[in-house]
This record gives C-alpha cells, structure tokens and sequence, in this order.
C-alpha cells in the first residue's frame, strides 16, 4: 500500500514539476524572447483600439568569414493618426505637429482629413523618427494620436535592390513581397499575426518537422545569403561607373562558385534605393538577370569549341582554311575585321574569335550534335531562386537552315539571359559539370533552427578532358592578348573570352553601330574559385568588348586575390600592378 502511495506522489510531483516548468517557459518567451512585441502591440491597442505592428523575416548577406549582415530589416518609428470627431482645432493643431513634422505633412491634406467628422481614424504621417514622435506624443493634443508603427528598411539603400526586391501593396491592404528575394521567399520571411501567440512547444516540433521540406513550405523565419557585401559593392561600383562612362542602356554583372552554383556577387545598373520607392521607374523592378536574354556573341564560342572537342570532331592540332567571309544559306558570315587568316589551327577560333572558325566547327558538328549540347546547356531554366525566370529562345536551332547554328556558334541568333550564359560557361570551367546558381544557402527559422538548403542538382554536359583544352586556349587569350599581354598575372593563371554581338533591329536584322559586349573569365583557370561574367548593353562611341570590360574584370580580379588570398597556382614572381591595367 505505502509503495503504491510513494508511487502516486511522484507522478503528481512530475506533473506539478513539468506544469511549473512550462509556465517558466511560457514567461520567458512572453517577457524576455517576446516581451518588446508585446509591449509594442499593447501601445498600438490602447491608442487606437487594435492594429498589428508589420512584421517580416531579415534578409542577409554574408560576410567571406561567416558574419551575417543584415540587407533586409525592419525599422521602427511613429505615425500620426487623427480622431476628426474629437479634433476640435485643426489649424492650431496643425502648427502644432508641423513645428516637429513639417516635412512629412501637408496643411491641406492635415486640413482635409480633419473635415471627414463621420471618421474616428485617419492616419496623416507615416515613419516619424523616435525623438519626433515621443516629442509629438507628449504635446497630448486631442484628437491626435502618436502611435508606434515599423517598416520594411534596407540599409544598404541601393545595393543589391534588384535582387533583395521590394515590398509593397498589391490588391487590397496586404503588404507582401513583390520582387526579388522578398517574393520568393515570401512564405519564409512574412509573418502571421498571432505569431507570438503560438504554443512554444507545437511551434518547436513542427518545425523540426521542417528540416526535410522543401523551400516553398518552410516554416517563418530569416533567410541567409550567399551573396558577400564587400564583393558585392565592388561590382556595384564598378558596374555604375561603366554604365555611366559609356552611357549605355544597361550593364550587368556576376560573381558565382562554378564548382557549387553560389552567387557572390550580383549587381546591375540602373538601379534604385529600396528604401524610395516613390520616384522608382516600374521598369527596373525587375531583375534583368533572369528576365532579360541577350545575343552574348563571342563568349559563347568556348562552349562551341568546347562541344567539338567533346564530340571528337576537332582535335588541338586540327587546321582548317580561313577565308575571312563564306555564304551560308544566302547570308553572309565574316570575321570581326573581314581578312582571311588561311591555313591555322583551330586555337585561333578562341585566340583571335573567328566568326568563321566558329562556324566551320558548327559545319563539322552536325546540326543533330550541336543542337543536343545546346538544349542540354540552355533548354531549360537554371531553377535560380528568383521569380520570373524567362526561358531563352533557341528556335534557329530547330530549324533546317544551316546558318542559324553557324551563327549560333558564336553567339548570335539564339538569345539567353546572363544566369543562364554563366551557368553554361560555368560547365567549362568546372571540368564538364553545370551546377544549379542560387543566392540563398539556408533558411534560419525562428526557433534558432538553421536549415540548409539542397542545390546539389548537376548536370555533366562535357568531358573533363574537351574542357582542359578549351580552358587552355582561354588562358593563352589572357596572357598573351589581352591588354597586350599586360593583363599576365605571373602567379595566377587566369582564363577569359570577350564578346560583341550586334544588337538586333525592331525593322528586322542587325544594327551595323550598335552593340551589345559581354565578358567571361575564370580563375584559378584549372580549379577556379570565381567566374565572372560582365555585360553592357549599347555602349556608346565603342565598338568592341575589349575596349569597354577588360579592365573592369580585371580590377576584380586582381581584388578577389587580394580578398581573398587566393593562392597562386603558378610560378611566383612580380605580377603587373592592378592600377596599369586600368588604363586602356
């Protein structure tokens, strides 16, 4: 009997231990991890009878040592709201506010807000700083209410706008994310309203729950980026003041991990500052990255010479005749300056990008062959995680005319957007294999739990062996052409094709002085680290893509090495000063 009774007390002194426990943690989520929403979303009842404070997930950037800095935020502040049926004096009370607010309010709509008396709310004054709107708030002048409010915030103003995205209104009163990384992970970083008032321990389980699903149905939290600030404003810059030197219509461009699909850096121009939506031209909400597609010209000759390679139709030691111009299927195909280079080998396809070498390897391909390990490459989205990923356009390669793969041997006739050319060009120099480019590597949810997210996706597309040959030829191009043979790095071996192709005509066929350059380059060029691809669109009083990127890229370059110590890969004496190959 006593063993039965000793038995029933532990049980009851459990149960009273666990109760007890839970109600301790209860208190501390509700007044330590909770304890300013709270308090923040008691103001904003007693004030003005209800109203949630907005709420939203962080977006970051992250540090090359693994600090998060956050691009994404939330601020908070004060809005003023007005009662008409208790506001007795507006003009006084008007002079009143405006002496702390005048620039955020304006008299005649101050004055015809509080003539609307069948209204008991009308907010008049949005994002007030702290010290205004306790300075408000204490003036206690009736009728007007000073209550706490938050707001989306980026405090990196206009870098990386295109990519973090906006948010902003749609249909109705919802305030979610339109653009960017804020709409596609808009079930992560939104919030619902009762989200403080969730049960601690369902809330835990289900989001351990959540370690094996998928981005799309993860629970709420912050996301976490790949991009590095420091990259990531270097290009930046660097892509404004190109875009601004030559006056072109746009100019774009990205650092990613060939080996893991990992975007560093992602930055076009023009552009906006997120936290100024109000003078925003719709027109650049977008991100030209995965909206628009581009013929990149020259640059998508090493994936040519590449697929011949892997296809065994061409060898480093094949020759063949240059002619300077042929006809193919009534058109005309001719190299950058129209002379005739006679019997040389196919490295000067890539040395001296010869239109008709490239299309003397479509010739020997075979239509068949050359369509395969095009689609392979470009058939289909790269699944980057950002909305309105557009498909490029590939209809010359279905077709029996033979000139639509010679042009398309070097870059013209098929159009691509710039993450699906890098992704491709991302296959040569990762021996072969194209990974899937992304911008966030893991989703921190709100009960701490960080969970990593899966781009593992690969897809082997040419032979370790096709690409070594091809890289070769690219880091011959640097050393040897570029800027003369300055751009050399003695210590690092670094591998590059440039690109113009000619912009198309809305009457039909090519403009004959307007172009669109581009620029790819990789390094170390046999186990590299970064890719970089560059573009502008229309530049002006140019004509080629060498005289407009090279020395962009190589400014990233040379401060990649430095940022990041990359170790040189080859013999080791003085390197050419990064501050020569600026001039051109």
């Amino acid at each position: 009997m006593r063993a039965q009774f000793r038995s029933r007390i532990r049980i009851i002194l459990a149960i009273i231990i666990l109760a007890a426990l839970g109600i301790f943690l209860r208190l501390y989520f509700v007044q330590i991890v909770n304890g300013q929403e709270y308090s923040q979303k008691a103001d904003r009842q007693f004030a003005s009878g209800g109203g949630g404070l907005f709420d939203r997930g962080s977006i970051y950037f992250t540090r090359k040592d693994g600090t998060l800095i956050s691009m994404a935020t939330l601020a908070t502040g004060f809005l003023v709201a007005i009662n008409p049926q208790i506001l007795k004096d507006p003009e006084s009370a008007y002079s009143a506010i405006s002496a702390i607010a005048s620039s955020t309010i304006s008299h005649d709509a101050f004055i015809a807000a509080a003539a609307k008396k069948s209204r008991i709310y009308i907010e008049i004054a949005h994002r007030l700083s702290d010290e205004k709107g306790r300075s408000l708030a204490a003036m206690s002048i009736p009728g007007v209410q000073v209550l706490k409010e938050r707001w989306r915030y980026y405090p990196g103003s206009s870098l990386g706008a295109r990519t973090i995205g906006i948010v902003s209104y749609g249909m109705g009163d919802t305030l979610a994310g339109r653009t960017g990384l804020e709409a596609m992970y808009e079930s992560v970083l939104s919030r619902s309203g009762d989200s403080i008032y969730r049960n601690f321990f369902a809330e835990l389980f289900s989001n351990i729950g959540n370690l094996i699903v998928s981005a799309k149905n993860a629970s709420e939290g912050n996301i976490i980026t790949t991009i590095e600030p420091e990259v990531e404003t270097r290009l930046a810059n660097n892509i404004t003041k190109l875009n601004q030197r030559y006056e072109s219509k746009e100019s774009g461009g990205i650092i990613m991990d060939p080996s893991t699909g990992e975007i560093i850096a992602i930055a076009s121009y023009p552009t906006y500052d997120s936290n100024n939506l109000e003078s925003i031209d719709p027109k650049i909400l977008g991100n030209p990255f995965v909206e628009h597609i581009y013929e990149f010209g020259s640059i998508m000759k090493p994936i040519t010479m590449t697929a011949a390679f892997d296809a065994g139709v061409v060898t480093p030691e094949t020759t063949y005749k240059d002619t300077g111009c042929i006809t193919v299927n009534e058109s005309q195909i001719c190299n950058w300056d129209l002379k005739a280079r006679g019997i040389i080998s196919v490295r000067e396809i890539i040395m001296q990008s010869l239109n008709v070498g490239a299309s003397w390897i479509a010739d020997h391909l075979g239509q068949e062959k050359f369509r395969n390990y095009f689609t392979k490459l470009f058939g289909e989205k790269t699944g980057i995680d950002l909305p309105n990923e557009t498909g490029a356009l590939l209809g010359n390669l279905f077709k029996p005319q033979q000139v639509g793969y010679d042009t398309a041997a070097f870059g013209q006739g098929i159009a691509v957007t710039p993450v699906q050319m890098i992704r491709a060009l991302g296959a040569v120099a990762n021996k072969g294999v194209m990974v899937q480019p992304h911008l966030v590597k893991a989703i921190r949810l709100n009960t701490g739990i960080e969970r990593k997210l899966d781009w593992g996706r690969r897809i082997t597309v040419f032979s370790a062996t096709s690409t070594q040959e091809t890289v070769r030829m690219m880091s011959d191009l640097n050393d040897e052409i570029l800027f003369g043979g300055k751009a050399k790095i003695p210590t690092m071996s670094v591998a590059v094709k440039t690109g113009t192709s000619q912009l198309t005509s809305p009457d039909g066929g090519y403009y004959d002085d307007r172009y669109f350059h581009s620029f790819v380059g990789f390094f170390p060029a046999y186990n590299p680290r970064f890719i970089i691809l560059l573009y502008t669109n229309d530049p002006k009083g140019v004509q080629y893509a060498s005289e407009t990127l090279d020395a962009t890229f190589l400014d990233l370059v040379h401060f990649l090495i430095d940022y990041y110590r990359v170790p040189p890969d080859r013999g080791f004496s003085t390197s050419t000063s990064s501050d020569t190959l600026q001039q051109e």
